[in-house]
């Protein structure tokens, strides 16, 4: 859908989805003016760059609070709100948890045709739905460039809680959804991708974190984060970082979109690749080209799982989750004791 006066939602931003996020780079140097929380029962708060706060409210029972939101990535308004939506939601999904209730966050700009906006929340309430969770209010503005996301509460059981802190020496990391994300939307952008490739990123994104995290909660997971802004580069980086250990990535292991490499090949890589890859420098060393660099630091938007589990655990956890996901599950890397290098990147 366009708007009355032609545009389409993309062209009415500068950049699309988790892309349009401040580099790490940036938002570590804001963050670290700030005065760490102590409170006996805020368990993860904003010392690791983790998916979401944890509190604990009592002995049984963890709150657990995030808030995601950015512009479109697709022009489908629908498509969009269900995309924006499945982001939100899966930094609950990433810590273990369940979703309950969800705020809507919106910008829009009071000039365009408010039928779009209509779409984009009705795309965004359905897949609320899909999680099972209650979509109770919302705040809107007028802005220049759409943007929409949520506010979400959850709640996780105390040992079941899974912190990007938690990896641990001799586990192996679990992927569960390709990447190339951000790549492919920018070719879609240019009206250079094919509609294969267009229509699995979307399939990618649209799709809720909910069944990887509940087959998750059946085993004894150490870790996990989800892949977003900051490419499986930046985010495993903040994962080492957190645990204080050397994350190894196996290139060759990694799902990776049809078409993304090649795409890539040709210049198509989005800006916050170079600050994902430049906030890592001098902490990650690499045996790989920089085409393959550009791969794992590509900024996704409402990608997988990372999870770090123990190699005999995580044999069942990947053939059961392999079972219901589907083939880009894969095992893409190991963990090993702190190093020289937080992120190793291997061929």
């Amino acid at each position: 859908m366009s708007t009355d006066r032609g545009r389409t939602l993309t062209q009415m931003v500068r950049n699309g989805g988790c892309a349009a996020k401040l580099g790490p780079g940036v938002l570590s140097d804001v963050l670290k003016n700030l005065a760490p929380i102590k409170d006996e029962k805020l368990l993860i708060g904003l010392e690791n760059s983790d998916d979401a706060a944890a509190y604990a409210i009592n002995d049984d029972q963890i709150l657990l609070q995030t808030l995601d939101f950015f512009t479109p990535v697709v022009d489908d308004p629908y498509t969009f709100g269900q995309i924006a939506a499945a982001n939100s939601l899966s930094d609950i999904y990433a810590m273990g948890g369940k979703p309950l209730i969800a705020l809507n966050i919106v910008c829009f700009p009071v000039c365009e045709d408010s039928k779009i906006l209509g779409e984009i929340l009705k795309g965004g309430m359905d897949k609320i739905a899909e999680a099972e969770a209650l979509l109770v209010g919302g705040h809107t503005i007028d802005d220049m460039e759409p943007k929409y996301g949520l506010s979400v509460t959850g709640t996780v059981e105390p040992g079941k809680l899974r912190g990007n802190c938690h990896a641990k020496q001799g586990d192996i990391l679990i992927l569960t959804k390709p990447i190339g994300l951000g790549i492919i939307n920018l070719t879609v952008r240019a009206g250079m991708a094919s509609e294969d490739s267009s229509k699995a990123a979307i399939e990618t994104m649209r799709t809720l974190n909910k069944k990887a995290c509940e087959i998750m909660g059946n085993y004894d997971v150490h870790g996990c984060t989800d892949i977003t802004g900051f490419g499986l580069g930046g985010h495993a980086m903040e994962m080492a970082k957190a645990s204080n250990v050397s994350i190894h990535l196996d290139y060759h292991n990694l799902p990776i979109l049809d078409e993304a490499e090649s795409f890539a090949d040709m210049g198509f890589v989005p800006t916050g690749t170079y600050h994902n890859r430049a906030h890592c420098n001098g902490n990650y060393f690499s045996e790989l080209s920089a085409l393959s660099e550009d791969i794992i630091f590509d900024p996704q938007t409402s990608g997988g799982l990372l999870i770090s589990v123990s190699k005999k655990t995580g044999e069942n956890l990947f053939k059961e989750l392999s079972e219901n996901l589907g083939i880009h599950v894969k095992i893409i890397g190991r963990i090993e004791q702190k190093e020289e290098f937080f992120l190793y990147l291997d061929e």
